[in-house]
């Protein structure tokens, strides 16, 4: 029944004045994630909306720092917004847990009322897909009641989409609320900027503008100040980076390099979001894609 609903509602979304991509023109469109999160991520995040550059910024409504992160967004009506839809929390010392509270989702948390750290230990636990379910649209509806534009919802750590069964789920929901999916697009996707190091990620990002081909790329960033408070954070995980809060600092600075900057002039690069994306191509255009990120 969820396939066929999805399959309907895809089917019958509007279509936003369509002009669809220019033959031959490059798109570079850039996602941050984790707003919302910490304050240090907040305020870096900030740093790019003054910047002029347009981005889209994935917002982790069930941290708590996501108040001050939709009270930045309101001061700048121009960025564009996504949910990014959280059921891990892979932080020591610094755990958040459910929207819609521990004893609603109990296969969802751990023994303290946490999310687990990676998928691996959310699945190892059983997750229910009506509390999966239930979970996400907590999410999706705190940020709906945020007095923000919301565009599009994504996943962290993909805990989210996981299965087959909650990748329908998933897509059912977004279509519901009339949002995009990243990745849904056809889009190239790069993190080239997450784990080179500090002073190499603005030669990287600027080089794989002077490398894309005609179309839409994708560029997935983390950013951050380095703070004692990002600094203070270690990620649980063993694939986790050693001094994330510098790696993000490292991060925010690509973007706001001249070697960047030059970059896109030199290639004619347009900066896109995804609320541009979808007013040239429209909603229907989503497609699942054979391999997610």
């Amino acid at each position: 029944m969820r396939k066929f609903v999805v399959l309907l509602v895809l089917l019958s979304f509007y279509i936003l004045g369509q002009d669809g991509l220019a033959p031959g023109q490059k798109y570079h469109l850039v996602r941050m994630d984790d707003m919302g999160m910490s304050h240090s991520v907040n305020m870096a995040a900030e740093k790019i909306f003054e910047s002029g550059l347009p981005v889209s910024v994935s917002v982790m409504f069930g941290c708590p720092w996501y108040q001050e992160a939709v009270d930045i967004l309101k001061e700048h009506p121009e960025v564009c917004v996504g949910i990014h839809v959280t059921l891990n929390s892979e932080w020591s010392n610094y755990r958040w847990g459910p929207v819609c509270g521990k004893d609603a989702v109990p296969s969802l948390v751990d023994a303290n009322g946490y999310f687990f750290p990676s998928r691996s230990t959310l699945f190892a636990n059983n997750p229910k897909t009506d509390e999966v379910e239930k979970e996400i649209r907590a999410q999706v509806e705190r940020a709906m009641a945020s007095g923000l534009k919301i565009d599009y919802m994504d996943h962290h750590m993909s805990a989210a989409v996981e299965t087959l069964e909650l990748r329908e789920l998933f897509e059912s929901i977004a279509a519901e609320y009339g949002l995009a999916i990243p990745a849904y697009f056809g889009e190239a996707y790069s993190s080239i900027t997450y784990s080179p190091p500090f002073d190499e990620k603005a030669d990287s990002l600027a080089k794989v503008v002077n490398n894309m081909e005609p179309g839409v790329t994708l560029q997935v960033m983390h950013v951050g100040l380095d703070t004692p408070e990002l600094a203070a954070m270690k990620d649980m995980n063993e694939y986790g980076l050693k001094q994330m809060s510098k790696h993000r600092e490292a991060e925010m600075n690509s973007l706001l390099s001249p070697e960047y900057k030059n970059a896109l002039k030199k290639n004619d690069v347009k900066s896109i979001t995804y609320r541009d994306l979808v007013k040239m191509v429209g909603l229907k255009s989503m497609k699942r894609p054979e391999v997610d990120y």
